[in-house]
């Protein structure tokens, strides 16, 4: 156990710095925009390029489990939603955002660090795969939704090329999509350029959490609205249960790659979901609350999903 809580420390102890720093220098929310500039476009970028870049091309065509992890990706956003369309009595903006917050995991910024740090370089191309996947399917189901419950008043044909260009353009994807082409020619760069690029890599995870517990701390908890306890239980222990039973029933997979999946999928919601309630001004001050107790909750739940992975002690298969 003393392990676990090593490998975990890390994570949720930048998270905390974070936190702490923010609160004892109360620097303005607007001063973190170099850093994320820098995090969404250089540093996250260089590290999933590199994990894909480095993978042998025919292992990232594993389709049924793309599959697998994305449907259940949506499993857990269709239980969110239905949660949040009864409580906000069918506003379906409202319940769109809670359903994000119920099945979006925090893939950028933690899912990379804490998959190779617990399963090793082998978790890397099932860890870019899902973020690559699970990104296209919420980027894609977020405007969808959004556009037919009338917030966004926008034309059939340039909602779908908005959403085209939200998913396609994103900057992690490019870099997922350049390590498959990568990938595939067996390209390497010089190694200046290499060397850059790992720099890039290695400053991506404890900046982003830093920036992480920052965010958080700036958005304090006013109350909590009763539907957070469901949602934060959908999305740190129905989800990652959702991912072990479907991958157990399509079919079998390497053990690393379902620990990956079940690991990702534990993680508590990204940053992105308060980021998509003030894009569309609905369910602000809640999604930044469902940030804070997912990632609170988390310590203890991500722990334990660490834990009975590292450990073999969680079956890869329920159905051998």
């Amino acid at each position: 156990m003393q392990d676990i809580i090593a490998l975990a420390t890390p994570f949720f102890g930048m998270i905390l710095l974070g936190y702490v720093a923010a609160r004892i220098f109360k620097r303005p929310e607007s001063e973190l925009r170099w850093m994320n500039l820098f995090l969404v476009y250089f540093a996250l970028p260089a590290l999933f390029f590199r994990l894909v870049a480095q993978t042998p091309f025919e292992e990232l065509s594993r389709w049924s489990f793309v599959f697998s992890t994305s449907f259940a990706t949506y499993a857990a956003f269709s239980l969110s939603f239905l949660v949040g369309y009864i409580v906000t009595r069918g506003r379906i903006a409202e319940a769109t955002i809670q359903a994000v917050a119920g099945s979006y995991s925090n893939i950028g910024y933690m899912g990379p660090g804490i998959t190779l740090a617990a399963l090793g370089p082998v978790a890397a191309v099932p860890t870019a795969l899902i973020f690559c996947f699970d990104n296209a399917l919420l980027f894609t189901m977020v405007p969808l939704l959004m556009a037919l419950s009338g917030t966004e008043q926008i034309k059939p044909g340039a909602l779908l090329l908005d959403v085209a260009r939200k998913v396609f353009l994103h900057p992690f994807i490019l870099a997922t999509l350049a390590g498959i082409v990568a990938a595939y020619f067996q390209f390497t760069f010089p190694r200046p350029i290499d060397n850059i690029l790992t720099f890039l890599s290695n400053g991506a995870a404890p900046c982003a959490l830093f920036v992480m517990g920052v965010t958080v701390a700036l958005r304090p908890l006013k109350r909590v609205p009763w539907e957070l306890p469901f949602l934060t239980l959908i999305k740190l222990v129905i989800h990652p249960a959702i991912v072990l039973v479907v991958l157990s029933i399509v079919g079998s997979f390497d053990a690393v790659w379902v620990y990956t999946a079940v690991l990702m999928a534990a993680l508590p919601p990204a940053l992105n979901v308060f980021v998509l309630a003030n894009q569309y001004e609905t369910y602000v001050q809640r999604a930044s609350s469902a940030v804070l107790i997912g990632t609170v909750v988390s310590v203890f739940t991500l722990t334990a999903a660490l834990y009975l992975t590292t450990k073999g002690l969680l079956p890869s298969d329920l159905f051998p």
